[in-house]
């Protein structure tokens, strides 16, 4: 017989207030025999009765229902499920199902006796069962542990009932059958949402509305569905154009603007389905980026070079946006404009001469546009750039032009020559415009040789001298270049070696492309003129084809061919475009340099080695003292594709590079600048060394900011510092301060031998001598001492003045002008008279200047052309001493004779004129008298030096003069102190003493 028993309804209904969700269980039947079509209907009407409770079923605990046969205790058709909540102590009650699917109110009874207990069979069960009624069977299931949901969502286990079992000992113990349990634990909101990330980033480019720009995502760590699905997500930070959807989508609700907002940082949380908020909200930056523009990006507009400070990188952050377009190769080429600078670009400023000598040159160059001087004045007239800081050039305007002066050029056809010339020039037309030019001086108008522009063309004139062979001969060589007329600076050089004739322009040579042929010029003796920007007329005395341009550095050379390496050091800049890459960078990058280091051309397939190689590009200037100023930087591009109709158009970049002001450098003259010397030594062979004390020194002033707290402190001033540095001389000058130099009696010396050795050239005049040639200031200053002054007629001349002024880059910076004054000391001839011998004692002042800075010089050392005292000059001094002595020693014994004369007169005196003096008391000052001789004796001496003195400065008063005046003075003074003397005697012969 099978029983049942059911749990009351009123229970069932009593647990249906909050669901419980069930995932899996399992139902547990039997049946008796013949019900096998019924097990099955059952066991679907089971799982539909079971789930329709599951679903409303509340309760923490769920009964355990047991089915029991009439002889034991029995499971039979009944499966039970119970619930228990995480983290809390307590009982589970559940509720069995039977195979009808009618719910058990008691578990499991035994019509014979009572339910004594029931055994829970698995491994690591963290449960156990207890008897709430033994007749009735009832049960509860315990946790012994406080469970975890997100370590163990759900446990299953068989379980079995004991009845109390019959008997005197109690061993006849009966067990049920194994019914299975399922426990599921239910879940708490214990975990607040987690981001996956700590802050998030994205870049837009402004102007596009997108529909989604990121996504922040986080997690719960809760084990139930409801608590640990993220549910919402919310941008916590206010008034920001940016909308996040319940998937964690960020987009912008708006256009977004470069200019008005670069970056957005918003702040994000996130909700789980509890409504729990996340533990810490995350960061999110949006940037705005500007609309995609092709280009470089990351260079200055300005650049600053300071002079001295080697190689400077142009673009060290530089590199090419390509708006991430498929680029398969990329051209840059990086330009320098120096046209506006001197000569191009910047370039050594000496005088050309002396850059044809550094460039290794040979000598003999004649120089046909120096600098104004007073050695070559025939560029005076001529419009200058009127400054010195770049290269000097002459402006010819088509009315003007400069006859050089006979004897400074030579040029034989038959001999090689080299003609060199810096030009620019344009298209003003079609007229011949004469640069240089050789022609008759009078009577007729047959030019020799000249060079002359025609348009764009350069021509060359070269005429024969006549000759046994009357034919036809090459005259005119034509060149056609755009140089000529490009309104650009060029050099030109023609080397000459008839009847080859090659052109060099800007370094390269150029063949002509035409030459025309004429006859020898007749037989004449007339001389030649050369004038350059015209040619001269002879027959019609007057100018023609006048030159409208710039030139600069014209020379002419005879003899020797231009090198070509000189024709290169002579064009080639001193300032440019360097690149020094480094070998494990910008592989793949093709470098392509022009001659004058002035245009960079880069090229690759790889934009970020370009870019790296472009970081490298730098400015260079090696002048000690470049030219202040702008110089214009232009980068251009070309980009390549693979899809070409899709390429992009890099446009170009304009910037600059100011090149600063160096510090000008204060060269300094010092020495002896007044001394005297013997008539003698002036007419010697040796002469007299002009400037043997000579220093040249050169110094700068820096401003030096104050170290340590003077930084901060507005009240404390930059101090100045002189600084000594070496650098070049290229020209010292010499003038005559006066008179002009007469070459009948006086000259200038030098010792040319030494000279040569320096590389230093001379030329003199009536008002000097000139020294030009780049060279140390030691080098200028042995040469300078060596320097000396003749006169071989001294005997009008009194004293001699000179000037002296040197220069550095063609006058750029120019020194003191230091004045030397030369006297000249006359001895009188013996045979007039004895003290004839007498002569003026040699004076040495030398001049001490506060600006000029010595220590970088020996002073205590002795120099070989120190003022000397010479032997004739000292005999002199010791007999002028002498005969003073003698004078002396007369005016003394003349005194001395002339008082004892007096004391005689007086004693006569006394002898006349007694009286009786009994009664008078006289008290005589015995140091009366030796004071008064005293004095006198000092004035006497005074007197005497005055005179020596004014008799050094008159060379007319000869010595028997001044011995004669101090005779008479001697014998004036003698007489005073008589007449004193006398006006104090009276009759005291009567008086008693």
């Amino acid at each position: 017989m099978l029983m049942r028993l059911l749990l009351p309804w009123s229970y069932l209904k009593y647990s249906c207030e909050m669901p419980v969700y069930i995932f899996s269980f399992s139902l547990l039947y039997s049946c008796m025999n013949g019900c096998k079509v019924k097990q099955v209907a059952w066991k679907a009407r089971h799982m539909l009765l079971f789930t329709k409770a599951l679903r409303t079923y509340p309760t923490k605990h769920s009964a355990l229902a047991l089915c029991t046969d009439p002889l034991n205790p029995w499971l039979l058709n009944c499966c039970c499920f119970f619930s228990f909540w995480e983290h809390k102590d307590g009982e589970g009650r559940g509720q069995c199902v039977d195979s009808w699917g009618r719910n058990s109110n008691l578990c499991c009874f035994d019509s014979l006796g009572e339910i004594c207990g029931f055994k829970i069979h698995g491994q690591n069960v963290p449960f156990d069962a207890v008897v709430v009624d033994k007749s009735t069977g009832e049960g509860i299931i315990r946790s012994k542990e406080k469970l975890d949901c997100e370590l163990q969502k759900d446990y299953t286990f068989t379980i079995q009932a004991y009845d109390c079992g019959k008997g005197p000992d109690g061993t006849s113990v009966k067990k049920s059958h194994k019914a299975t349990v399922h426990i599921q634990v239910n879940d708490v909101n214990e975990y607040a949402p987690v981001f996956k990330e700590k802050s998030y980033k994205a870049t837009i480019i402004e102007g596009k509305q997108y529909d989604s720009i990121l996504r922040v995502e986080a997690v719960d760590a809760d084990c139930s569905p409801q608590f640990s699905q993220i549910c919402s997500y919310e941008i916590v930070t206010p008034d920001v154009p940016f909308a996040i959807d319940k998937d964690g989508y960020i987009k912008n609700t708006e256009k977004l603007n470069y200019g008005k907002e670069h970056q957005y940082k918003l702040t994000v949380t996130a909700y789980d389905c509890g409504k729990r908020r996340a533990a810490e909200d995350v960061l999110v930056k949006v940037s705005i980026k500007p609309t995609c523009s092709p280009g470089w990006q990351g260079w200055n507009n300005r650049i600053e070079y300071e002079p001295g400070t080697g190689t400077l990188a142009l673009f060290p952050n530089v590199h090419l946006e390509t708006c991430d377009e498929s680029v398969a190769s990329v051209q840059a080429t990086v330009e320098l404009e120096t046209g506006h600078i001197g000569k191009g670009c910047d370039r050594d400023t000496y005088s050309e001469k002396s850059l044809h000598q550094l460039c290794g040159a040979a000598s003999g160059t004649a120089e046909l546009l120096p600098s104004p001087s007073g050695s070559s004045n025939w560029t005076v007239g001529l419009p200058t750039d009127n400054g010195h800081d770049s290269d000097q050039v002459f402006e010819f305007n088509g009315t003007q032009a400069v006859r050089v002066p006979d004897g400074i050029v030579s040029v034989n056809p038959k001999e090689p020559f080299t003609i060199s010339v810096w030009m620019r020039h344009g298209p003003f037309g079609r007229k011949k415009e004469t640069i240089l030019c050789s022609s008759d001086k009078t009577d007729m108008n047959r030019h020799h040789y000249s060079l002359y522009v025609h348009g764009c063309r350069l021509i060359f004139l070269l005429r024969q001298d006549p000759s046994e062979e009357k034919k036809y001969k090459p005259a005119e060589f034509h060149w056609k270049l755009n140089q000529v007329c490009d309104e650009e600076w060029h050099h030109y050089v023609l080397n000459v070696e008839f009847p080859s004739v090659i052109l060099y322009v800007d370094g390269v040579s150029h063949e002509p492309f035409s030459v025309t042929e004429d006859y020898p010029l007749h037989p004449s003796k007339i001389e030649t003129q050369l004038v350059v920007g015209a040619c001269w007329q002879g027959g019609d005395l007057h100018m023609t084809q006048f030159f409208r341009g710039n030139l600069a550095g014209l020379t002419i050379r005879s003899g020797k061919l231009a090198d070509k390496k000189v024709i290169d050091c002579l064009y080639t800049c001193k300032e440019g475009l360097d690149l020094q890459v480094p070998e494990d960078s910008s592989r793949g990058v093709k470098i392509h340099t022009n001659p004058s280091q002035l245009a960079l051309t880069l090229e690759g397939d790889d934009v970020g080695e370009l870019d790296k190689a472009m970081q490298h590009v730098a400015y260079l200037n090696s002048r000690q003292f470049p030219t202040p100023g702008i110089r214009r930087l232009k980068i251009t591009s070309t980009v390549k594709c693979f899809n070409e109709a899709a390429c992009i158009s890099v446009p170009p970049v304009d910037g600059y590079v100011m090149v600063l002001q160096p510090e000008e450098p204060k060269i300094s003259l010092s020495g002896v600048h007044h001394f005297a010397r013997a008539a003698s030594e002036f007419e010697s062979p040796e002469g007299v060394f002009l400037f043997p004390e000579l220093r040249i020194i050169s110094t700068i002033t820096r401003e030096v900011e104050p170290e340590g707290e003077g930084d901060e402190d507005p009240t404390v001033q930059e101090s100045l510092v002189s600084e000594e540095i070496v650098h070049d001389l290229d020209t010292c000058e010499v003038t005559v301060d006066g008179e002009e130099l007469n070459p009948a009696q006086e000259s200038l010396e030098v010792d040319m031998a030494r000279l040569q050795q320096k590389g230093i050239a001379v030329s003199g005049s009536d008002l000097g001598m000139v020294f030009t040639g780049v060279d140390t200031m030691a080098s200028y200053e042995e040469v300078l001492r060596l320097l000396r002054y003749r006169n071989w007629h001294t005997r009008s001349l009194l004293d001699r003045k000179f000037k002296l002024v040197c220069s550095e880059l063609n006058g750029r910076y120019v020194s003191n002008e230091f004045q030397v004054e030369v006297n000249v000391i006359h001895a009188a001839s013996p045979m007039e008279h004895a003290s004839h011998m007498a002569a003026q004692p040699q004076f040495v002042h030398p001049e001490h200047h506060a600006f000029v800075d010595l220590s970088g010089h020996n002073l205590a050392s002795p120099h070989p052309f120190a003022v000397v005292p010479s032997t004739a000059t000292v005999v002199i001094v010791v007999c002028v001493s002498f005969l003073v002595f003698m004078i002396i020693l007369g005016v003394f014994r003349i005194r001395a004779a002339h008082q004892r004369t007096m004391r005689d007169q007086d004693t006569g005196k006394e002898n006349e004129m007694d009286w009786d003096d009994s009664a008078l008391t006289i008290t005589v000052n015995p140091m009366e008298t030796y004071e008064d001789q005293h004095s006198s004796e000092e004035e006497e001496e005074e007197e005497e030096e005055e005179e020596s003195e004014d008799g050094e400065e008159e060379d007319d008063i000869t010595s028997a003069e001044s011995e004669s005046s101090e005779e008479e003075e001697g014998e004036h003074g003698d007489q005073q102190n008589v007449n004193r003397q006398q006006q104090l005697e009276w009759d005291d012969s009567t008086l008693s003493y």
